[in-house]
Formats: C-alpha cells, structure tokens, sequence
C-alpha cells in the first residue's frame, strides 16, 4: 500500500512539474516546443526550414556548435549507408557528449534525432580530431539542411545556423571530370610560385581538370597566380580560417609542434574534399603542392588507371610511393636555369633530377589515387575505412616526384639517381610556364 502511494505522488509531481515549467516558458514568452525524443524521432511540420534565409543558412567552412568546443564543417548525403546525412566535424577528444541533429525536411518541417559519434582514428596526438556525425533520416523527409545541438529540448530552432546538404542526388555515371586532385592546406606565407605553377601546368598534361586547394593564407604573388588559376576554371578556392577559432600546429607530430590541431586541419580538409567531389569526379588524387604523381609507364593518368583497374577491378584506393629529389642539388648543365625564372619566387623543379634511393627499412611516405565512392574516412597517407579493396602501385609504374629539403643529406651526388621523366615533357610545358607568369602578372 505504502509503495502504491508513493509511485502515485511520484508521478504526480512530476507532471506537476511538467506543467509549471511549460508555463514559465510561455510566461517569458518563449516559442515553446517540446521534442519527445525519448519516444522517438518525429517529424515536425510546424515550421519548413528548407528554405533558410542567408542569414541562417551557412556557406561557410567552419560553425561553431553552440555550448561546446566542437566545430561543424559541411555536411553530405550518404547514399551507401541508406541516405544518412554525415557531417563532418572537427572535436575536442576529451568532450564528447549526446548530440542530436535538427534536419530541414523540404515542405515537411523538420526532423530530430540522436547523432552518431564517428571519431576518426588519426589524431597523432593533438586534442582536436577530425569527427563525422551521422545523421539519420525519416523516408519522409526529404532533408536539405541540418544543424547540430546539444539538446533536443530547443526553442530557438529558427535562429540556428544550418548547413546545405550536399550531394543529395546519387551519380555513379557521367562526372563532371576525371582527375581532381586535392590540395589539403596553404597556410602562413607560402609563397612558391614557380613550383606551384610548374605542378600544376605537369598535371594538366597529365590529365588533371581540377585542382581543389583549402586556403588559410599565402604570399602575395602566389596569391596572384591562385586567382588566374580559378578564373580559368582550373582551381577550386576553399576558404579555410581555421587560425580564427583553433590554434592549428605547423606540423603533424604534436610532441614536436604543439598546436590544437593536426597541420592546419589537413585530415579534415581532406575528407572534406572527398565528400565534395564525390559525383563530380571519377578519381581524386591526395596529395601536397610540391608533389606530382607521376606515371613512368603510360603517357596519361587516364591510361594509368584503365590499366591497374583493369588488372584490379575491386580496387578503389591505389597507393603510390614518394620518391624524394633533393633542392639543394642541380642539374650540372643548367639546362633549364633560365634567367627569367631566377626572378620567380619558388623552386625550379626542372633542375632537380637527382633523387635519394630507396630506404627498404625507412618508413616511406605514400600518398593516393581514389576511387571517391568507395573511400568513407582517409588520413594522409592512407584511408581509415573504405569498401574495396587497395593496390601499392609499383614504383616503376607510377610514384611522386618531390622536390623538397633533402631526406639523406649526407649522400654525395654520385650516390643519388638521375631521373629526368619530368623533362619529357618540356616542349609543351615551358611556355605554358611563361604564359601563365606572365598573364597573372608575376613577371610585371
């Protein structure tokens, strides 16, 4: 008898309670609703926020999720895993907590629920990490924009910043190019402009459409050739001000370089540029600015790849290896120092055809070629998870020229290998060099 009482007056406190502080709400005139998650996702077509106003809806890279220490960046729609919506985040490892999802469901309100917390495994040791929330839909909702709050209890959904939610039509057919190659970062005051354009200008003839680069900051001439380049349809500029709301490292060993984050947010940039060019390209390649993946025996990057997914039909991720030539050591005849690039910011590739030999008990850098649709999370010198299968392309077939500070400093220039492929292609490339210096005013 005393136990029936007291569940009778417990639960008759408890919707008294309910009932008081709804009217406190309404008293201090808040919109009130109330979202029963505990019992569900619902839907909610009490307001359309599929068509937020510019004010609400973010194109931004970077949105701080409200009362916490974690940062929204751009969410997708994952047809692989039935639609759901996967954000991805940046997070401070030490505060995960319950999140939920608020999706704007085209004429159909909107719809909330539980996030899924995908941390991913590469931090190397900083306190911020590359994180995907994932977001599950109702078939009802046809989802065009999502946010992210730390309760599902909000009044204040109208005055959230939401983002567009990206590839939301499925394209396994007909992309918009073939080869895109993703520039993870430019920061502090890079400014290697006869580089940047000899790469660039290589990988067009080898194939490239687009190159897509995340911009902190760089020096002003490069900055000059970064703008000819989008205006030719070429680059892709991604603002990337993470230095506005982290303190990111300049290198990738935390013990070393201290910082918030991994080399200015490199993983999370470059999972960004996976997801975003997902249905527009075939193959995306991972790489630095200084790198070129080359291929050492086919004329294109189009007849490298029909060749190894011929031969690896199940194969979405091929890894190529580094191969490293020294800055510091030139060409003897000087066959390509020519004066009018000595006034050029930047190094001149074309001199530097000595590369160090192979270490087979060295860890050796690699960097990819990708399937985009078959890779879910990627770190920089390999994928984290992905559905098919992965290839380690002989060096012989394919690997990337780096021209760079000097790994075995103490090797003479008879102990390094002369390896002149990018000259093959000088004819062509020397005064698309000239061109484009001149037209983006570096040689004014």
């Amino acid at each position: 008898m005393e136990k029936t009482c007291f569940t009778k007056y417990f639960f008759l406190s408890l919707i008294l309670f309910a009932v008081m502080w709804i009217i406190h709400n309404i008293a201090l005139g808040r919109n009130l609703t109330i979202y029963p998650h505990l019992w569900g996702n619902i839907l909610h077509p009490t307001a359309d926020l599929s068509n937020q106003s510019a004010k609400n809806l973010t194109e931004q890279n970077i949105t701080p999720i409200k009362e916490t220490k974690h940062f929204l960046v751009s969410a997708y729609k994952d047809h692989r895993i039935n639609g759901t919506i996967r954000i991805i985040s940046i997070f401070r490892r030490d505060d995960v907590r319950r999140l939920y999802c608020i999706i704007g469901c085209a004429q159909h309100g909107y719809f909330v629920t539980a996030a899924e917390v995908d941390i991913h495994s590469d931090h190397f040791g900083f306190p911020y990490q590359t994180t995907d929330l994932l977001c599950k839909t109702d078939p009802k909702c046809d989802a065009t924009n999502v946010t992210i709050s730390n309760s599902p209890y909000t009044s204040d959904i109208p005055d959230m910043i939401f983002l567009p939610i990206r590839n939301r039509e499925r394209n396994e057919h007909n992309f918009k190019h073939n080869f895109t190659v993703c520039i993870s970062n430019l920061f502090g005051t890079y400014n290697n402009v006869l580089q940047f354009v000899q790469t660039i200008e290589v990988y067009k003839l080898l194939g490239i459409q687009k190159v897509v680069i995340y911009n902190t900051s760089c020096g002003p001439d490069l900055d000059k050739v970064l703008q000819y380049y989008r205006e030719e349809g070429t680059l892709e500029i991604h603002q990337w001000p993470i230095d506005q709301f982290l303190n990111p490292s300049k290198g990738w060993n935390f013990e070393e370089h201290k910082g918030d984050l991994h080399y200015y947010g490199q993983l999370t940039t470059l999972n960004d540029c996976i997801y975003r060019n997902m249905y527009r390209s075939k193959y995306l390649l991972l790489n630095d600015i200084d790198e070129i993946i080359v291929p050492y025996q086919h004329a294109t990057l189009e007849l490298l790849l029909e060749d190894l997914q011929r031969q690896n039909p199940t194969v979405g991720v091929f890894i190529i290896q580094n191969r490293f030539f020294p800055k510091t050591v030139f060409d003897d005849e000087g066959r390509f120092s020519f004066p009018r690039w000595k006034i050029v910011p930047g190094v001149n590739i074309l001199e530097h055809i000595y590369r160090e030999p192979y270490r087979k008990h060295v860890y050796n850098p690699t960097k990819m070629i990708i399937n985009p649709r078959q890779v879910v999370q990627t770190s920089v010198h390999s994928v984290l998870k992905n559905y098919g299968d992965t290839l380690r392309v002989p060096p012989g077939v394919s690997r990337i020229v780096h021209v760079r500070v000097a790994l075995q400093g103490n090797l003479t220039k008879e102990q390094l290998i002369v390896d002149t492929k990018l000259w093959e292609y000088q004819k062509d490339l020397l005064p698309k060099v000239d061109s484009v210096l001149n037209k983006s005013g570096i040689y004014d």
